[in-house]
């Protein structure tokens, strides 16, 4: 059969994805000079004068040259502007580098993105670290684009770009952005698969926030290939994945207890557990998987029962590789 048209085949026998092609030049968005041209919309000029009625100041109001939407350039005092809820912690170091790097050039160029609650503060999905470097330079107000939808406060993974995310790090604000929106928004969880960007992380991260050194890195890969959107109501989708955390967990302390059991054997290797979770995955050679979510972790925890370290040879280790342990 011949292959698809938007496939190549390399050498190694892959098949590779046409790349996708660019647009053609200036073929998209608005002219420079009909990004302010227009009358904002009543739901912008009542944003505008909310921002005045809290302290701020409204510096411009324009439209986004790519997709048309408004926003509004603005200052905001400093105290008003707090990051989602649903964030990842902030890293110290982080903070401080940014703090003297703003600090030694003597301004602040980078406008953090904020929505308006309706308590008249300011949420920012993805200023947090620039926001507390300010704070801790005695900054009275920050520069903002304030956006009039909502939902953008919800968009973190999408909008939040200032500092690479690692495997925890996404986990983590995905579970607590599931679990905030929950509460106000509760629509089937596979309608918010843009703003979870994969089911699999929001597993992860439950299984993060019961113990913070979890190795998700070693079951990623394994779990991102059964782990499917729900269609339950966002509550209920929770309550299964918190049930299929705790399997990965009580699979994570046998997975350890062999780990454990190949270092009483002498073997010395960051990657003991990757090499334990890969002899006992079950997809590990399959290309089409049709295996639920619960059938691979039920052989998972079967053959890790199984697993027996003695029979391990050096050379097998040699040839293991894959993530280490977090």
């Amino acid at each position: 059969m011949a292959k698809a048209s938007g496939e190549k085949k390399e050498s190694t026998g892959r098949s590779r994805r046409k790349k996708k092609e660019a647009a053609p030049p200036k073929s998209r968005g608005l002219t420079a000079g009909r990004l302010a041209s227009a009358a904002p919309p009543a739901k912008v000029e009542r944003l505008a004068e909310s921002i005045e009625g809290d302290g701020g100041s409204v510096l411009g109001i324009y439209k986004d040259p790519l997709g048309g939407s408004w926003q509004v350039l603005a200052g905001l005092p400093i105290d008003r502007v707090e990051p989602t809820p649903f964030q990842r912690d902030l890293s110290e170091a982080h903070t401080d580098r940014l703090a003297t790097a703003i600090d030694k050039l003597g301004r602040y160029l980078d406008p953090v993105i904020a929505v308006r609650t309706e308590e008249g503060r300011y949420w920012t999905p993805n200023g947090y670290h620039r926001l507390e470097a300010v704070r801790r330079l005695g900054g009275r107000s920050i520069v903002a684009l304030v956006v009039p939808e909502p939902e953008v406060a919800y968009r973190i993974l999408v909008l939040n770009t200032e500092k690479a995310h690692n495997l925890r790090e996404r986990a983590l604000e995905v579970a607590r952005l599931a679990e905030g929106l929950a509460q106000i928004d509760d629509r089937p969880e596979r309608e918010f698969a843009t703003e979870f960007e994969e089911p699999a992380l929001i597993t992860l991260g439950l299984c993060y926030q019961q113990r913070g050194r979890f190795s998700g890195g070693a079951y990623h890969n394994v779990i991102k290939r059964v782990d499917k959107f729900l269609g339950a109501k966002l509550s209920n989708a929770l309550e299964t994945r918190r049930a299929r955390a705790q399997r990965l967990l009580e699979l994570d302390d046998l997975v350890s207890e062999r780990v454990k059991q190949l270092k009483e054997q002498g073997f010395e290797s960051p990657y003991l557990k990757a090499y334990v979770v890969a002899r006992i995955n079950p997809l590990r050679f399959k290309r089409k998987i049709t295996a639920s979510f619960d059938e691979t972790v039920d052989k998972m925890v079967a053959s890790a029962k199984r697993f027996d370290a003695a029979k391990v040879r050096a050379d097998q280790l040699a040839r293991a590789s894959g993530p280490p342990e977090d």
